[in-house]
């Protein structure tokens, strides 16, 4: 009966839908509201009872159009949000505080360039960006209550703004004051927050092979380290092949971090070097500018960007004037030398989105790959896995050629042209890897040499530049609940990827004790810290919300870092080791007790009295209250080594520590004759909070308790809470209109 009367509804609707479009008048207006009402026909969205859109689209525009129509639905100020930065357009909505951060953008993207290339690209993926801006503006014009920031009109060319899907694009690395400073009135400082262990960005990814598995399939774990409810999970489906689930950035046309029937794919921020500066040497002649090169000097070219920025009076604009050698645009000047510094990146957004969005689509090793060759997954390697068995590992997709001569972790001399790019390497000629005899593969940010374990490739066999990453407590985490194992299963995946152990204090804590034990006995943190060493002696390094040892070594092992400083180029752990004395260990172990009794009454306080996980607010910055709902959480930050991560830190107006980042979506993929998956979204799907999807996930989120996927129409069978088409349910207010005039 259900699905006579979805029929029956669809049915209502096209012939109504169809009358309304007749009814309008024909001009230029109303022929492109016919076009979206032709692909609307073509789309079917389900909600399932978690609401989760299963789009379905004839073609692949089809699917397009319905994909970021549902999007839309789900938080359409992400998307706007997500395009404004990516375009260089924060600073109309948000003022002048967002110039810099324009000009950054704006520096590499230009919409006449952008627009340029929509025009260049392949006819199949220019028809997908024109389903992709069409899908947006009606959704736009089917919610009128929708008021955007700026964008009130999606172009098709748009989309090649945002190509990739990281929380953090290559752009971004590219510093602020540094830039206000070359280009502002006034050079500006950095700006430095007390020093609080920052979460690590990145994620983690894990391929079994399967003769490591009971059932002999291959499994995946896709685990992306992001902001908070920064990607939506969905499926979409055409009738041209396309059957892919998982996390999609808000407002792209693909799935960023997911699985389809055959394959699966997982993008972990690496340390490969995808990004130089150069030091270029550039004289003053008259009103313009040169640099050396070689015996050459060769006039910098300039070009004017112009960044608008709202004001309380209306719309105001800043005009800079960029400088730019053949290896990039300047972006700073050296202080000491006061040499200026260029940038090169990967910037090649039409191959970027045709790799992005073609992978989604791949049935296999071979055709995946194939995407792979494009190299414009810049600063990611990927942890892929599929049903023929294979499982693989491809290091970071963008890898200029370059001279070893130089050391490319710092700027290098622009003037000699051996440090020019030449061309990029290879897939073969990267650190990637097929079928490992380890039957295992993963990485978590840290360097590539052990991502099999014994199978691992040898740094030595490649250029210094291709990895700057080290070993950190999460891969070593990795490394001991993968290997020597063949038992696993689906849920023995998703148990490892929730393993308890920290293993930064795994040495630290021991160090700590010891130090604890040659104190004199008359020393006064002899009797003030006892029961504390001996709560800590006891533990067995493992998180858990009611465990009050996590609370006091997470305390303690900031405090020392505190201490200590940070320690780029070396794990943090033996920096604490190699670095710490003994009388620093105690008065940091003495100062994090005092300051878990000032926050908390008692330093005998459990973890999950601290860490919470709280969504209160549609915002993008969320806001937290102590007197509001929120939940324990377990997991703890990366830092310690926890590969379930959950960044909380302190706030200025609460005492709890609440997490905005770390899990956000987690699957765990089993590649059999189907494909079978578990997964969860941190919070829920929607940004609404009247919507019952807002934070209906948040309880199994705190807990690791991963929900049923469903993939297939027969797993959605008594899951379906509403089947509609684009725009459906605005028809009745158009009717009512119609009839009101």
């Amino acid at each position: 009966m259900i699905s006579v009367s979805f029929r029956y509804i669809r049915f209502k609707y096209l012939f109504i839908l169809t009358f309304i479009f007749l009814w309008l008048p024909v001009d230029g207006a109303s022929g492109e509201a016919a076009r979206w009402e032709r692909r609307a026909r073509n789309v079917s969205i389900v909600r399932d009872d978690w609401g989760i859109a299963h789009v379905t689209g004839k073609t692949d525009a089809d699917a397009v159009f319905g994909m970021i129509y549902a999007q839309a639905e789900d938080d359409f100020n992400r998307i706007e949000t997500n395009y404004l930065n990516a375009m260089g357009r924060l600073a109309e909505a948000e003022g002048e505080s967002a110039v810099w951060r324009d000009l950054r953008m704006k520096i590499f993207i230009q919409p006449e360039q952008l627009k340029r290339k929509f025009q260049e690209s392949p006819a199949w993926l220019q028809k997908l960006m024109t389903a992709w801006s069409d899908g947006l503006n009606f959704y736009l014009a089917e919610h009128p209550n929708v008021k955007p920031r700026v964008i009130k009109r999606f172009e098709p060319w748009m989309a090649l703004s945002f190509t990739e899907g990281s929380i953090g694009g290559d752009i971004e690395t590219i510093n602020l004051a540094r830039l206000q400073s070359f280009y502002g009135a006034e050079p500006v400082a950095d700006f430095e927050e007390p020093y609080h262990p920052a979460e690590p960005s990145g994620s983690n990814g894990i391929a079994i092979a399967p003769k490591n598995t009971t059932g002999g399939n291959a499994l995946l774990l896709i685990n992306p380290h992001t902001s908070f409810f920064f990607r939506s999970e969905l499926q979409v489906t055409s009738g041209e092949g396309l059957n892919a689930y998982g996390a999609a950035t808000w407002g792209q046309m693909f799935i960023y971090q997911g699985f389809n029937e055959r394959v699966g794919w997982m993008h972990t921020s690496s340390q490969g070097d995808a990004i130089d500066e150069w030091r270029e040497t550039v004289l003053k002649k008259g009103d313009k500018y040169f640099y050396k090169f070689g015996r050459e000097e060769i006039p910098l070219t300039t070009s004017v960007v112009k960044v608008p920025y709202k004001t309380a009076q209306g719309m105001a604009e800043r005009s800079f004037t960029v400088y730019r050698t053949h290896h990039g645009p300047v972006v700073r000047k050296d202080d000491a030398t006061g040499d200026w510094i260029t940038v090169g990146l990967m910037n090649d957004p039409v191959k970027a989105l045709t790799q992005s969005y073609s992978r989604t689509k791949a049935r296999n090793y071979k055709e995946f790959q194939q995407a792979m060759r494009l190299h414009t997954n810049s600063s990611n390697a990927t942890i892929y896995a599929d049903a023929d068995g294979n499982i693989a590992y491809f290091h970071a997709n963008f890898i200029p050629r370059r001279n070893p001569k130089f050391d490319w972790t710092k700027p290098v001399d622009g003037s000699d042209p051996e440090s020019d790019w030449k061309g990029l390497l290879t897939l073969e000629e990267s650190p990637n890897l097929l079928n490992p005899a380890s039957g295992w593969l993963y990485n978590s940010n840290n360097h590539p040499w052990s991502a099999a374990g014994p199978s691992s490739l040898k740094q030595s066999d490649y250029p210094k530049y291709v990895d700057n990453g080290i070993e950190s407590a999460r891969g070593r985490h990795a490394i001991m609940v993968l290997e020597n194992r063949k038992d696993f299963t689906l849920d023995k995946l998703l148990d490892a990827a929730y393993d308890s152990y920290l293993p930064w204090f795994e040495k630290t804590v021991p160090a700590l004790v010891a130090a604890w034990d040659k104190l004199p006995p008359n020393d006064p943190s002899k009797r003030k810290l006892a029961d504390q060493i001996d709560a800590l002696r006891k533990w067995n390094s493992r998180w858990s919300a009611d465990s009050v040892p996590t609370s006091l070594a997470v305390f303690w092992g900031a405090e020392i870092l505190r201490a200590l400083g940070p320690s780029p180029g070396v794990p943090s752990e033996e920096n604490v080791l190699a670095r710490a004395t003994p009388a620093q260990m105690i008065e940091a172990l003495t100062r994090a007790s005092e300051r878990l009794t000032a926050d908390f009454g008692s330093w005998r306080t459990p973890w999950g009295e601290i860490n919470r996980f709280q969504r209160l607010t549609g915002d993008i910055v969320q806001p937290f209250s102590d007197a509001a709902p929120s939940l324990p959480v377990g997991f703890t930050s990366g830092n310690w080594g926890s590969l379930a991560s959950f960044g909380a830190a302190p706030t200025r107006s609460t005492k709890k520590w609440y997490g905005t980042s770390g899990n956000s979506f987690v699957a765990v993929v089993e590649f059999g004759k189907k494909v079978r998956a578990r997964a969860i979204t941190a919070g829920g799907e929607s940004g609404d909070p009247k919507s019952p999807h807002f934070n209906d996930q948040a309880l199994r989120y705190a807990k690791g308790d991963l929900r049923e996927v469903y993939f297939y129409s027969t797993q959605l069978k008594g899951h379906v809470k509403k089947k509609y088409a684009p725009g459906e349910e605005g028809v009745l207010k158009v009717i009512k209109s119609k009839i009101d005039e």
